[in-house]
């Protein structure tokens, strides 16, 4: 009787859960709910180990896409690339594997060329750089008409090749240009007084001019990233524009300067057509030395020498530019 009233008395809801309540036994062996549940013996967990085949399907898709552009590569470039320097190593008249390098690293030639060529190389780029951040600042921070035009010529400049600069520049100061000839027909002389182009300074002009833009371009994408609040910061503090641009803008561009003069000086140890079209007797450059051994003496070992020492220059610079660049983000 006792044990069917206390059946029949509903429990408070303040009292459910309490001692007058107890809690449901869970059966030995299981856990509560919400805990994880126990994995079967031997097997792993879901996710933990994918399997192996879609990834490799997909590295083979991969690896079949690649391999055209790779063949095509290794013929056009790779394989006459592999020519010269067989070439030489095993020179057709016979001797030794390094007899060609010996002969060639001993000759006055080369050794002149490659002075020529490296301070060529340095001095292009040092103008490069100077008159490329001169150019730069004014375009971008001097308010004149025209200003994005002459950014965008610019783009449109780095597509001219080297030779139709070079011509310009002939047409202007050349023997027969038109600075000559004002001046015969001003003063009566014989001559013109302008005969610079057929003389190193003549090269490194022509290559000032030529190469310049290819320093502008990244400094005017530098110069667009510039907070122009730190400029008016700078001169509301009395600052004037030569302390502002040493202290604020020429750290700001840094990257930019040494990416394009790595790009700069690379171009220019490789540079063949400025050389020939400015005449310079007397200026020879490792590509001109290549171009002699070749097509006029036809030592063709020789030529293969230098063209290897002229690469094995390039593509050091070419990895420097590539750092260079990276850090710069240009």
């Amino acid at each position: 009787m006792a044990e069917a009233t206390r059946r029949a008395v509903p429990v408070p809801a303040e009292h459910r859960g309490s001692a007058l309540d107890p809690a449901p036994q869970t059966p030995a062996g299981l856990k509560d709910r919400g805990s994880a549940p126990q994995s079967p013996a031997g097997l792993e967990e879901r996710g933990s180990a994918p399997d192996p085949a879609p990834r490799t399907s997909a590295g083979l898709r991969s690896a079949l896409w690649a391999l055209p552009p790779v063949v095509v590569l290794g013929l056009v470039f790779l394989y006459p690339l592999a020519l010269v320097v067989q070439q030489s190593l095993s020179p057709e008249n016979g001797g030794g594997a390094f007899d060609a390098y010996a002969s060639v690293f001993a000759s006055q030639s080369f050794r002149e060329a490659l002075g020529t060529t490296v301070w060529l190389a340095v001095g292009a780029t040092a103008g490069c750089l100077v008159l490329g951040f001169v150019l730069a600042l004014i375009i971008a921070f001097v308010p004149f008409p025209g200003a994005r035009a002459v950014a965008k010529f610019i783009d449109v400049f780095l597509s001219f090749p080297s030779f139709l600069i070079t011509l310009a520049l002939l047409f202007v100061y050349g023997t027969v240009g038109m600075a000559n000839g004002l001046v015969t027909d001003l003063t009566g002389a014989a001559e013109g007084p302008f005969h610079f182009l057929a003389t190193p300074w003549g090269v490194l002009l022509a290559e000032i001019t030529y190469f310049t833009p290819f320093v502008m371009r990244p400094l005017l994408a530098a110069f667009s990233q510039l907070d122009t609040a730190q400029l008016e910061v700078a001169a509301g503090l009395g600052a004037r524009p030569a302390r502002i641009v040493r202290q604020v803008i020429l750290p700001e561009a840094l990257p930019a300067l040494a990416a394009g003069g790595s790009l700069v000086l690379v171009m220019c140890l490789n540079e063949f057509g400025i050389v020939l079209f400015t005449g310079a007797k007397d200026v020879t450059t490792l590509p001109m030395l290549i171009y002699g051994k070749a097509i006029l003496e036809s030592d063709y070992a020789a030529a293969c020498v230098v063209a290897v020492v002229n690469i094995a220059i390039s593509v050091g610079l070419f990895g420097l530019y590539r750092v260079v660049g990276k850090r710069a983000g240009a």
